[in-house]
Formats: structure tokens, sequence, C-alpha cells
């Protein structure tokens, strides 16, 4: 307990104890686009969309847009990321599972890759029933991709 009578504050997507549990936001807000194609990959009927690519939109510093959908899987997928942009993303895979991802290569500037990091469950929410993540990198195939986390 603090004894200079400040009150603590939880961490982004924290749980509060304070609050009975609450989660607290961490800032976020991803595009209702993001959710529409998500249900794209995620629709047994659909196969022409099997993987999605979110990014920042525009100069914001909080909200998420589709960048990309498309079909071909993380072999496809995995070639539209670019130097320097942080993206996340969800992919079905031929098994029928689906995954989720955040890529934050090395050009990135160190405030974004924190930032990114930071909203990371934020954007992960919206792509329900995932299985799990994964590591993803340039030239990423199913056969390459190692386990689930």
């Amino acid at each position: 307990m603090p004894t200079n009578n400040v009150p603590m504050v939880a961490g982004t997507m924290q749980t509060d104890p304070r609050s009975g549990g609450v989660k607290r936001s961490s800032g976020v807000t991803v595009d209702e686009s993001v959710k529409e194609a998500w249900a794209q990959v995620r629709d047994d009927k659909n196969s022409e969309v099997d993987w999605i690519l979110i990014g920042y939109d525009g100069n914001s510093k909080t909200d998420m847009t589709l960048i990309s959908k498309g079909k071909g899987g993380l072999e496809t997928v995995s070639r539209q990321l670019q130097d320097g942009v942080p993206m996340f993303g969800g992919a079905r895979l031929s098994t029928g599972r689906f995954v989720h991802f955040v890529h934050i290569d090395d050009n990135v500037p160190a405030m974004k890759k924190g930032r990114t990091l930071m909203y990371k469950n934020g954007v992960f929410n919206v792509l329900e029933g995932c299985d799990g993540e994964i590591e993803m990198s340039p030239g990423l195939t199913e056969a390459t991709m190692g386990s689930v986390r």
C-alpha cells in the first residue's frame, strides 16, 4: 500500500483488483472493418479470405484499421509485411485452426514498438476464436511456422 496517499493505477490491460476485476482499456480503437474482415476469415463458407492484416490508420497513434485481406494463407500474408511498419493480423490455417500475430521488425522506431505492444491485447480481443499466437516473419509458411503459443 502506498504510503504517500497517491492511488496506484493498474497498467494497461491488467485487471485492477480495486475495481472488482474490471479490465482497463489499452486505449486502442479497432475499426469495424477489421471485425467484418475477421468474420469473413472465420466463415467456413467463404473461400476467398483466409487472412487479414491490421495496422495504424494513417498517422493515428491509437486507431487500427484493416490494411489488407486475401487468400493464400501464411505464405501470402507473410509477403505483405512492410519494412518498418508494425502490423497485426490473423489467419486460418489449412488445418482449420485460427491464429493471430503481431509483426514488429527492427526498423520500427522504439516508441512505436512500445505502443504497438501495449495495444496487442486490445487488437487480439477483436480476433475472436484464435487457437494462439504465432511468430510472424517475412517468408513464413505453415511448414516453417513452428508451434502455436
